[in-house]
């Protein structure tokens, strides 16, 4: 089972939750408190493209990158109509290859979870080539322990025409939690059943910035007082 397929149509009505605005107003306070110019930004692993049209909105320019072509054809309609629409990528993050550099580069709701430990010491190094010298890196994980909580639970997301059942696994000797998806679409009288598998990796915090630090980066932030900390969640940012 692949992950990001059927439930990429019912994603943002499952994520309504999800606040978006404080994402950006986050983001926005990091590059105040930096203090250059930030104009165009890159939204890595962007999904159906809710926060990439929120920082466009707020009148930033916007790389849209992901690996989900079902995700990117939700953010093509969420972005199409936007006065400056942001350009989307369909891109694996470890093979990102952009036309210039950024001014930033976010990657949200545990979009780097996604990402094995090897990998993702190739994506940050990647994204150093394509950040501009003193741009930011920002991006968000759930903890460890947050992953370890969740292990044998069960949980249900529904709307009147859908039904998510999810069960949470952790392998303790890979790091990694695994979550086995039900998906029921009503379709009339009739509901419609698919499955997907989501991986996710334990990043412990401590190695995440031990790699930024040694691919280069400097300035290694940890927020803790952010959106969703009671779930788990910190932020990370780094200066390229």
């Amino acid at each position: 089972m692949s992950a990001y397929g059927a439930l990429s149509a019912w994603y943002d009505t499952l994520t309504g939750d999800v606040p978006y605005s404080r994402f950006a107003d986050l983001y926005e306070a990091e590059f105040a408190r930096d203090g250059g110019e930030f104009r165009l930004l890159l939204d890595l692993c962007c999904g159906t493209g809710t926060l990439t049209a929120e920082m466009a909105r707020r009148g930033y320019e916007l790389i849209g990158v992901d690996a989900s072509t079902d995700m990117l054809m939700q953010a093509c309609e969420k972005c199409g109509a936007l006065p400056v629409p942001p350009l989307l990528l369909c891109q694996d993050a470890k093979d990102i290859d952009l036309y210039g550099t950024v001014d930033a580069a976010y990657c949200s709701l545990d979009g780097f979870n996604y990402i094995a430990p090897s990998s993702l010491r190739t994506v940050f190094s990647r994204l150093r080539y394509f950040i501009r010298p003193g741009g930011l890196l920002l991006f968000d994980v759930h903890t460890p322990e947050w992953f370890r909580s969740l292990d044998g639970e069960i949980f249900v997301d529904e709307s009147d025409d859908v039904l998510c059942l999810w069960r949470a696994d952790f392998d303790e000797a890979d790091k990694k939690i695994i979550y086995g998806m039900d998906l029921f679409e009503r379709q009339g009288r009739l509901w419609k059943r698919s499955g997907e598998e989501h991986v996710e990796y334990a990043h412990e915090l401590s190695w995440l910035t031990d790699t930024l630090t040694q691919l280069g980066y400097t300035g290694v932030r940890l927020i803790t007082d952010c959106p969703q900390k009671d779930r788990g969640r910190v932020f990370l940012c780094a200066v390229r």
